[in-house]
C-alpha cells in the first residue's frame, strides 16, 4: 500500500465522524489504490452477512475478506477485490471495528460481547 493511503486512512480515521461516513471514505480510499480494483464492507446481522459501503469495481475472482472483530466478537468483514499485503489489511480491520460495530444495528442499545 502507499503511503498516500495509509496517510488519508490515518486522517480519515483521526477526524472521526459519523460511521457511515468514516467507512464510506475508507472503501473509497482503498479503492483508489492501484492495486484495488474494489473495496466493501459487511456487517454480521444475525449470523449473516450484509454488504454496507463499497466503492471501485468488483472482481470477485480477486476477493480477500478478512474478519472485524470488536472486544472479541466478529462484528463483519473489510472485503477487498485485489492485492493488499495481509497485515495491513488486518491492520485496517482493527482500525476500522469500533465503526463497523456502530454501523451495525445495535437499535440504540449499549453493545454487549
Amino acid at each position: 500500500m502507499s503511503t498516500r493511503a495509509l496517510e488519508a486512512l490515518d486522517r480519515i480515521l483521526n477526524r472521526g465522524g459519523d460511521a457511515d461516513d468514516v467507512l464510506q471514505s475508507v472503501v473509497t480510499t482503498l479503492a483508489e489504490e492501484p492495486e484495488i480494483a474494489w473495496a466493501g464492507i459487511a456487517f454480521l446481522e444475525k449470523g449473516k452477512l450484509s454488504l454496507g459501503p463499497t466503492a471501485g469495481e468488483a472482481d470477485e475472482t480477486r476477493r480477500v475478506r478478512v474478519p472485524v472483530s470488536f472486544q472479541g466478537s466478529n462484528v463483519g468483514e473489510l472485503w477487498i477485490d485485489g492485492e493488499a499485503e495481509p497485515a495491513f489489511l488486518e491492520r485496517v480491520a482493527v482500525l476500522i471495528s469500533a465503526y463497523v460495530l456502530i454501523s451495525w444495528d445495535t437499535r440504540g442499545e449499549p453493545w454487549e460481547p
